[in-house]
C-alpha cells in the first residue's frame, strides 16, 4: 500500500521512467472498460457463408470470430462516416 500522495507522485513521473510503473499498486482483475463489456449471442449462419468466412479468416490469419467482428465494425464505421 502506498498513500494517494505517494500515488500521485508516480502517476506524475514521465512514461519510459520504470519507477512511475503504477502496475503493482492496481487490482487489474477489478478493471472495467466501460462501454466494452461483453455480451455473448449466437447466431445461425448458413453453411455456404460459414465455410467463406473460415476461408477469408485463415486468409488474414485470424478466427472465425475475430474476423466476424472485425467485418462488422469495419461495416458500422463505414456507415456511420457516410
Amino acid at each position: 500500500m502506498i498513500t494517494a500522495e505517494e500515488f500521485d507522485r508516480l502517476a506524475d513521473l514521465p512514461v519510459d521512467d520504470p519507477a512511475g510503473d503504477l502496475t503493482p499498486y492496481l487490482d487489474l482483475s477489478k478493471a472495467r472498460r466501460p462501454g466494452r463489456e461483453v455480451q455473448r449471442v449466437n447466431v445461425d449462419f448458413p453453411l455456404d457463408l460459414l465455410h467463406a468466412i473460415d476461408r477469408e479468416a485463415q486468409r488474414i490469419g485470424v478466427n472465425r470470430q475475430a474476423f466476424i467482428k472485425l467485418r462488422l465494425a469495419d461495416a458500422l464505421s463505414t456507415k456511420a462516416s457516410s
